[in-house]
């Protein structure tokens, strides 16, 4: 059984910062990624950010990239999401995911039960 905890959700003003942490327990996925994911209202879920779980390799999608980061404390079986100068664009609930690699949501059988991040002044 596979268990994904997000948090750290909350409301920022344009040009704040969250860090969105996403704790995974029950099992990890050495060949996969964790993934996160966002979905806002009426529209379709979408690509983030993934970070491999054994290797040092991190993607982003072009919306994010510069201002967002994803790191991993395996340690700890935690990944986060370090966002900085937030849009209100960026508001949505985020996901994190793992089970599989690549930015196809429905690929990753895994998920937590997302976070909300309210971006708004």
């Amino acid at each position: 059984q596979v268990q994904l905890v997000e948090s750290g959700g909350g409301l920022v003003q344009p040009g704040g910062s969250l860090r969105l942490s996403c704790a995974v327990s029950g099992r990890t996925f050495s060949s996969y990624s964790v993934g996160w994911f966002r979905q806002a209202p009426g529209k379709e879920r979408e690509f983030v950010a993934r970070i491999h779980w054994s290797r040092d390799f991190t993607y982003y999608a072009d919306a994010v990239k510069g201002r967002f980061t994803i790191s991993k404390d395996n340690a700890k079986n935690t990944v986060y999401l370090q966002m900085n100068s937030l849009k209100p664009e960026d508001t949505a609930r985020y996901y994190c995911a793992t089970g599989s690699y690549g930015t196809v949501a429905n690929a990753y059988p895994y998920w937590g039960q997302g976070t909300q991040v309210t971006v708004s002044s």
